[in-house]
This record gives structure tokens, C-alpha cells and sequence, in this order.
């Protein structure tokens, strides 16, 4: 097990959360990831429930503007910085 995460740490990677995209980089692969910033939020048990990631990325953009009720498509980055911490750390 210790082998796996000496591997995963000896591996050159850079990630950037954008306002707009979220960008993966390994070095040696190249960008592995490039998603839009955007989390489609649904909200369990009313207004006090629980909320559930329900999408992300692609998904969760083509959600805009066309989610029922319960479900919330946010993008947690505004200006460059977090707006919604909570989200973002999931």
C-alpha cells in the first residue's frame, strides 16, 4: 500500500480551479482533465435536507437554467475565488 502512494506522490501534477474550467496536469500525459466548473446540487428532504452532488462538469452545465426544484446547478468559483467552500472541497 505504501508503494501506491509513493508512486501517486512522485508523479508531477498540477491542478487549477478556474472560474470557468477545472484543468488536471500530469506531466508526462499531459492535461487529463478539463471540465467545466459547474456542480449540479439536488437537495433531499426539503429546505432542511441534505444535498447531494447529483453532476459535475459537462453534466452539470448542460443542467443551467434547466433543473427542477430540488436540483441547483452552481458554479462554486466566482471571480477566481471560492464561493461555496463546502462544495468545493467535495
Amino acid at each position: 500500500m505504501f508503494g501506491f502512494f509513493e508512486r501517486l506522490l512522485q508523479q508531477r501534477s498540477c491542478h487549477r480551479s478556474g472560474t470557468a474550467n477545472t484543468l488536471i496536469y500530469f506531466r508526462g500525459r499531459g492535461i487529463v482533465l478539463d471540465e467545466p466548473s459547474v456542480v449540479a446540487i439536488r437537495q433531499e428532504g426539503g429546505p432542511q435536507g441534505k444535498k447531494v452532488i447529483q453532476e459535475v462538469g459537462l453534466a452539470a452545465k448542460q443542467m443551467l437554467g434547466r433543473t427542477p426544484g430540488n436540483i441547483t446547478a452552481i458554479r462554486p468559483m466566482k471571480d477566481g475565488v471560492i464561493a461555496d467552500f463546502i462544495i468545493t472541497s467535495r
